[in-house]
């Protein structure tokens, strides 16, 4: 495994006491699912400068240029009632999603499943990925420029910086994160769900109005989104209609 190049000790409860800052890696959450196996790097980030094969929801590829994004991936040992990837997604986008608010003063929305918007532009990936442990793979873009993402052919896609006016430095961008999310674990460990999924239901933004629910199997479903919760998504599909599905099996949730 890399040796890191510096190493990070933040007075947070759960996540970031320590932190492994690498130059540059294959992917964080690779890097980060070889430390899970042991219980005892429970709460250690992973952070790399660069990644060269790291991953995105569907096995999509995910390259950024050194300075450019925070890569990130976190080491977690939640409770079994926990591991659950909504509530986890749900629990990632709504951390970086305060961090993203403390940094440029604007709110992030959410797209299902795991994608951050700043102006209905993409600006953070979160991946969560479950094997000998449990790790949360973040990518936020900081410092991307609008010809860098037209290069890229990433029209829908936008930074920190274009959003602010202001260059972002990546180490106080990571401990915005690191801090925030150890702040939302916290309250989900002593079991306060109800914010933290008021807050994922409001950056969704799509409770009572129309949307197409497109299901892992293939399949899909149209109607008024009548309910959104971790435990079911309702969709009335007529008059008198009402589906629930569970919030794992759709891999797309969209206006439609």
């Amino acid at each position: 495994m890399e040796t890191p190049s510096d190493t990070w000790r933040l007075d947070t409860r759960h996540i970031g006491r320590h932190v492994l800052v690498y130059d540059s890696v294959a992917s964080t959450n690779d890097v980060a699912a070889a430390l899970a196996a042991d219980p005892a790097n429970a709460g250690t980030v992973v952070l790399a400068g660069q990644q060269t094969a790291g991953r995105g929801q569907y096995g999509r590829v995910w390259q950024s240029r050194p300075g450019m994004s925070l890569l990130m991936s976190v080491i977690l040992a939640p409770p079994e009632v926990l591991r659950r990837p909504v509530v986890l997604t749900a629990w990632a986008a709504v951390g970086v999603g305060e961090a993203i608010r403390t940094l440029t003063g604007v709110q992030a929305r959410l797209k299902w499943p795991n994608d951050l918007l700043l102006h209905g532009k993409k600006v953070c990936g979160i991946l969560i990925e479950q094997g000998a442990g449990t790790v949360a793979g973040v990518g936020l873009n900081l410092n991307q420029s609008a010809v860098d993402f037209n290069e890229a052919g990433l029209p829908d896609a936008t930074s920190l910086m274009l959003t602010s006016g202001a260059v972002m430095e990546p180490r106080a961008a990571a401990v915005a994160v690191i801090r925030r999310l150890d702040e939302e674990f916290d309250r989900l460990l002593a079991g306060e769900w109800v914010p933290l999924e008021s807050d994922w239901k409001w950056r969704l933004g799509l409770l009572g109005r129309r949307v197409v629910a497109e299901m892992a199997d293939g399949s899909a479903l149209g109607g008024r989104l009548r309910e959104l919760s971790f435990d079911g998504i309702e969709i009335e599909v007529g008059e008198s209609a009402i589906e629930v599905v569970r919030p794992e099996f759709v891999r797309q949730l969209r206006p439609g």
